[in-house]
């Protein structure tokens, strides 16, 4: 992925991304507003759901063993997954075992961070996305571009054309007459995965939450097909970052009050499934949960970082974005797009990429991402403080930037030499700010003409009017 400005600017090309993503936010956003509005006591949930995640995040050792350990006592199996390889081979090895060659899939932002599929494809087996979006855009040969909606870049006729073209060539096509009303849409992807679910044996899902007391994982979804995935199949496995965990039942009413509100704009979402250990007669008898560490440990021991794991995933931070509606998700190179994902990403994958090092730099701080995340993580924060990072990780390979640095120092360390530029900066402007803006300057300083317009120099400076108005009042100075 090319870093995150060379990515906005193909993206801004695009205008019906851009309407597609108005659309959309604007819609979330005002359901959300409608449904905070409603709680007279919004301001204390949301203090509660920071204090747990921050609580736990302290004590994250003590709870992913009692976790663990009330796992196995249910008849589940927990396995520890340190990076991305590790995890999908066990997830590989586990599907392997019981023979099958397919798996059908609940929505899971964990496994696309891994690339579940991706591996599970190398090893001969077919992963099928259930969830609707997830569905288009698997189909379309795509990737998701936003955290709750990962179709948002999609609008309906589009959704057709992918239905009609693609469905066919996997399992049940889509009708002959299909058009792009949402019913009809709907209906299509029904009767293409009801085939799906009745003849898997094998489903993989993530979790928004998991319960330490007592080893229950828990999926919020509004469609059903989680459902489906988390009964049916005789195996299920769970893919689970370590930072879902909360200590307990009382714990996770807070967060099911506040994350169907800040994503769907929903007072409560339409499916909650939540599942603890095998029970005999009921539901999959094989259960394993993977535990996925991958970076999370080294954003857990910045003291200004971790804040990032206290995410829940709802999305309210890209919905009130001004970068994210204009650029969509995939300018982020990253599952995690918007505030979330350029706060999130660089601290799983570090900075040693261009997209990464480039992502806390891809917001205005304007903070109405703070203003709405439902366990208010100081987005606007974090971004400055991995901008610090980035500036000390890559300072060392930043030669032009360091003699740029280096002549600003030189110039306002002496009155007069401030002052000569200043004159040559007034006179530039016959040259590089006829318009009354900046135009592309050459060089390393074509990074700042090329993001963002800037005023032409003042025809006279300050300093200048200064001397001039007040003479030897101003004592020159």
């Amino acid at each position: 992925m090319p870093s995150f400005p060379t990515a906005a600017k193909r993206e801004l090309a695009d205008s019906q991304l851009r309407h597609n993503l108005a659309n959309a936010t604007s819609t979330i956003r005002r359901k959300r507003a409608d449904v905070v509005g409603e709680l007279d006591d919004w301001a204390q949930l949301r203090d509660a759901g920071a204090a747990i995640k921050a609580h736990t995040l302290s004590n994250l050792d003590t709870y992913l063993e009692r976790f663990e350990t009330a796992v196995t006592e249910a008849g589940g199996t927990v396995h520890w997954a340190r990076d991305a390889a590790e995890a999908n081979r066990i997830v590989t090895d586990l599907v392997r075992a019981t023979g099958e060659r397919e798996v059908v899939k609940v929505k899971s932002m964990a496994t696309q961070e891994i690339e579940l599929n991706e591996a599970l494809a190398e090893a001969g087996i077919d992963a099928w996305e259930t969830d609707l979006a997830e569905l288009i855009v698997q189909l379309g040969h795509d990737t998701p571009s936003h955290i709750l909606v990962p179709a948002i870049h999609r609008n309906r006729a589009e959704i057709r054309e992918i239905f009609r073209r693609e469905m066919g060539a996997v399992g049940t096509p889509a009708p002959e007459d299909l058009t792009d009303e949402p019913a009809r849409l709907a209906e299509a992807a029904r009767r293409h995965l009801r085939e799906k679910f009745l003849r898997a044996k094998v489903a993989v899902s993530g979790a928004n939450f998991a319960v330490a007391d007592s080893g229950t994982l828990v999926v919020v979804e509004s469609e059903g097909n989680g459902r489906m995935c988390l009964t049916l199949p005789e195996t299920l496995i769970s893919v689970v970052g370590i930072e879902k965990v909360v200590p307990s039942w009382r714990d996770l009413e807070v967060f099911l009050q506040l994350l169907p509100r800040s994503s769907t704009g929903e007072r409560m979402n339409p499916y909650t499934s939540t599942w603890t250990g095998v029970t005999a007669g009921d539901g999959p008898q094989e259960f394993h949960v993977v535990l996925l560490d991958n970076g999370r440990t080294d954003a857990l021991a910045d003291e200004v970082g971790r804040q990032a794991l206290r995410c829940i995933r709802c999305s309210a931070c890209l919905n009130v974005c001004p970068v994210y509606e204009r650029t969509g998700g995939h300018a982020y190179g990253s599952v995690y797009p918007g505030p979330i994902g350029a706060v999130l990403t660089p601290q799983l994958r570090g900075t040693a990429s261009e997209v990464d090092k480039s992502l806390p730099y891809a917001s205005s701080l304007c903070g109405a991402c703070y203003d709405v995340c439902p366990v208010a993580i100081d987005i606007p924060d974090l971004l400055v403080h991995l901008r610090t990072r980035v500036v000390e990780e890559h300072s060392a390979k930043d030669k032009p930037m360091d003699a740029l640095m280096g002549l600003a120092s030189w110039v306002f360390g002496d009155a007069k030499r401030l002052a000569a530029v200043q004159k040559v900066a007034s006179w530039s402007r016959k040259v590089i700010g006829r318009r009354g803006t900046i135009g592309r300057l050459p060089g390393p300083l074509s990074g700042w003409t090329d993001a963002r317009d800037a005023p032409a120099p003042a025809q006279e400076s300050f300093r200048s009017w200064w001397q001039r108005t007040r003479g030897e009042e101003g004592g020159g100075r």
